[in-house]
């Protein structure tokens, strides 16, 4: 039996220059951090050579083109496994529309899991290269690549996607002092909405050529708020995360709506000095800056919405059982 870990992500900078459309021409940059949140794959031997999947429902086939859940069909193909498993995810938040960048960690625990399960140790560059395979070229997913990466190499990472198809991953190299102290600055609260993102992200990817000059602010932003972050002004980031997701609303027409605007202005009243909406928009989680002393007040105005406390994750992907007989 192999169990993998994989940490979900919560973006500050960049989100929409990660796809294709846009780095290919003007290069992109994000940053990101892999949370103590996580996707958990479980992948074990049978006796026959069926093939059982268990999620939010179970699929039991005889064959990989049987299989429902697209994901775990092609990183069976990917990785070359034919038959005679049983595979499970679990995760600890909900199953879809969370913004937390959940498909593409699920799809980078699946591939590590089944590469490990056959024996075979893989780099988190290779699990990143494969997922966004998947997702994006051989399941056409509206997607960019940031989810990928921050998922199978973890930690607080500035990640630049070159013209060539390069990608570059940077660990933000912040003393433990200064990454508690912005990971305790951070809160993420629950709207209770789920949404798929691929309407909103469809949208978005459409509209990359005529909002050239807003995912051009967007990307500026990554120097300034790593800058922020190596100075310790953590109270800054806050307010360019305000003005980011000011820029992302320009990207399509679903990222906020009226519930979403009266969240967070109530959040900013209480004080809370910036936010947005993580992942496409639309829903999920709601990630604000807020300065400890602000904080009581902002989770009594969101009284009605649930808090989820998180950390910094340092770790990527990684196997954390791996038991044979």
């Amino acid at each position: 039996m192999i169990i993998t870990q994989t940490p979900l992500r919560i973006s500050f900078a960049g989100g929409g220059t990660d796809f294709g459309g846009y780095y290919q021409n003007a290069g992109g940059a994000v940053i990101s951090t892999a949370i103590d949140k996580y996707i958990y794959v479980v992948i074990k031997e049978r006796f026959d050579n069926k093939i059982r999947v268990g999620y939010t429902r179970t699929e039991m086939v005889s064959d990989i083109d049987e299989i429902e859940h697209e994901l775990v069909r092609e990183c069976l193909r990917m990785t070359g496994i034919k038959s005679g498993v049983e595979i499970a995810t679990m995760a600890d938040i909900p199953s879809e529309g969370s913004g937390l960048g959940s498909s593409s960690t699920v799809t980078v625990g699946l591939l590590l899991a089944m590469y490990a399960f056959q024996g075979e140790l893989v780099t988190a560059n290779t699990l990143a290269e494969q997922a966004c395979q998947i997702e994006i070229e051989i399941l056409g997913k509206p997607i960019g690549k940031q989810d990928q990466y921050i998922a199978a190499f973890g930690n607080l990472r500035r990640i630049d996607f070159h013209k060539d198809e390069k990608v570059d991953t940077r660990v933000i190299a912040l003393t433990e002092e200064q990454r508690l102290r912005f990971g305790e600055s951070m809160m993420l609260f629950y709207t209770g909405i789920t949404r798929k993102a691929d309407e909103i992200l469809s949208e978005q990817k459409a509209n990359i050529v005529d909002r050239d000059i807003v995912l051009g602010q967007l990307k500026a932003q990554v120097d300034e708020i790593e800058a922020c972050l190596l100075e310790n002004n953590v109270y800054k980031v806050g307010r360019l995360l305000h003005a980011g997701w000011d820029l992302k609303k320009q990207m399509a027409g679903k990222i906020s709506n009226q519930g979403i605007d009266e969240l967070y202005e109530s959040a900013l009243d209480a004080g809370a000095t910036g936010g947005k909406i993580a992942g496409a928009g639309g829903g999920g989680f709601l990630l604000l800056h807020c300065p400890a002393d602000r904080q009581q007040s902002v989770r009594q105005a969101l009284s009605g919405l649930k808090e989820l406390p998180f950390s910094l994750e340092r770790d990527g992907a990684k196997v954390i059982l791996n038991a044979r007989r």
